[in-house]
């Protein structure tokens, strides 16, 4: 493909607004493809003519992350990223999300160019030679090994035990306190880290810790008041002793110790304000269905256990209360929704017309979903602002979840209770009796008197 200069490709873009052409048409005209010409006009439409006349910019690792971050929450394409970041190719931000795919953050730093500092055959000179299996040295690293694993462990869940999480901050304090007794290429690859991560950070521990006293000050305040003073207090009762700092930088500290206010946890909110098309209240309070697949409801949760959060997002046939579809994810992206719907979707037979109610939620604005909702002819619903009552059998589905599985048990971690939920699910459609069913499960309902109606 040949070179454009930034007069050429605005050109272009100018006789398509001007309609002397379809885009298909000056794509070919000037010999480019289609979605090349397709991004030019997006990237115009976001950021006019300066976007073509930039100079070259070396982007940062936080700013690739940043861009990530934002098209997996919003649910953007690639072009359409592009273009709002003001980025000259969609092709790079789908290189930047290969390379996190595959190597994580650091796979996003720039590589410094030159010759490397040590080839391949120095590499190969410095590695151990492997002992013979079998014999007495081959055992012996076996055993040096298992006590480093063991070592390494110990440490670990000493000092996860505030944060409530393994972090790469953790993995390295510990690599380097045991770097004396182990080689730290052995460790880094217990920890699964890269060595460059390793380093990163030995660099940072080596530095004193200049808010050391004022983590010292935040801790006493934190015990002091039982738990009961989130990071604006804090903040207050600091400035009190003739420490001055940021409430956000309060707040980081706080979770680089674990701590958190055990005072009324926020509750998650999906509804960011009118961040897309807003659908009529077409259920309005009629929770009745005849039949399956013809009113279907929608929501999302969140729960809050060791210092992590999962969410939840269920569908509902409200024809005999059902979980026809859920998802649960560690964040509320744009995925949570997406993933949930596309297994919906599965159970949907020839000649059905669903609606789908929901809140207003950012998720059920985004032009993805509305646009798999119409694909699929299924008609959107959406309660009032601010009226859980719209919604009220999603809400009592959720009730009565917390009541008999989240307060009833205990949990021993996460995972524990991501395994005791599916099982409730699982609970919930196929054993547990209803009323309003002839005190049938919403599944033996579906299998027995819906079928034989």
């Amino acid at each position: 493909m040949a070179k454009f200069t930034a007069k050429e490709k605005i050109q272009s873009i100018l006789r398509y607004k001007d309609g002397k052409g379809s885009m298909n048409e000056i794509a070919q005209d000037i010999d480019v493809h289609l979605s090349v010409f397709s991004s030019w006009v997006r990237l115009y439409e976001y950021q006019g003519e300066s976007a073509f006349t930039k100079p070259y910019t070396s982007y940062s690792t936080q700013f690739k992350m940043d861009v990530l971050k934002y098209m997996n929450e919003m649910g953007t394409s690639s072009v359409e990223t592009a273009a709002i970041f003001n980025l000259s190719s969609s092709g790079m931000v789908r290189k930047w999300r290969l390379q996190f795919k595959e190597g994580g953050f650091d796979a996003l730093e720039s590589k410094n160019k030159g010759r490397p500092s040590m080839n391949k055959n120095k590499k190969k000179e410095l590695k151990k030679p492997t002992p013979v299996e079998g014999t007495v040295e081959a055992l012996q690293a076996k055993i040096e090994r298992l006590e480093m694993e063991n070592a390494y462990f110990k440490k670990v869940e000493c000092f996860s035990s505030n944060a409530g999480k393994i972090t790469n901050k953790i993995k390295a304090q510990v690599i380097f306190e045991l770097k004396d007794q182990y080689e730290v290429v052995d460790l880094v690859e217990v920890a699964d880290i890269p060595r460059s991560t390793y380093y990163y950070w030995e660099k940072r521990l080596n530095q004193p810790d200049k808010y050391e006293k004022v983590k010292e000050a935040i801790i006493e305040i934190y015990h002091e008041h039982k738990g009961r003073y989130g990071y604006r207090r804090l903040t207050k009762e600091l400035e009190k002793r003739g420490i001055q700092h940021d409430p956000k930088t309060i707040n980081r500290l706080m979770n680089e110790i674990g701590l958190k206010c055990l005072v009324r946890m926020k509750k998650y909110r999906s509804y960011k304000g009118k961040v897309g098309k807003i659908a009529p209240n077409l259920l309005n309070r009629d929770f009745s269905a005849e039949k399956m697949n013809q009113k279907w409801v929608t929501d999302v949760t969140e729960f809050h256990l060791f210092g992590e959060k999962r969410y939840l997002s269920p569908v509902l046939d409200l024809c005999n209360g059902e979980i026809i579809a859920y998802t649960v994810m560690q964040r509320p992206v744009y995925k949570l929704v997406g993933d949930m719907l596309d297994q919906a979707i599965k159970c949907l037979q020839p000649g059905d017309q669903v609606t789908l109610h929901s809140d207003q939620g950012w998720h059920y604005q985004m032009k993805p979903y509305q646009k798999i909702l119409k694909q699929h002819q299924i008609t959107q619903s959406m309660s009032r602002k601010g009226n859980c009552l719209d919604n009220a059998v999603m809400e009592n589905f959720f009730g009565l979840l917390k009541s008999e599985l989240l307060y009833l048990q205990e949990f021993e971690s996460m995972e524990h209770f991501e395994r005791e939920l599916e099982e409730y699910i699982y609970y919930y459609n196929h054993k547990r009796m209803k009323t309003k069913l002839k005190d049938l499960s919403p599944v033996e309902y579906r299998t027995q008197v819906l079928k034989a109606a």
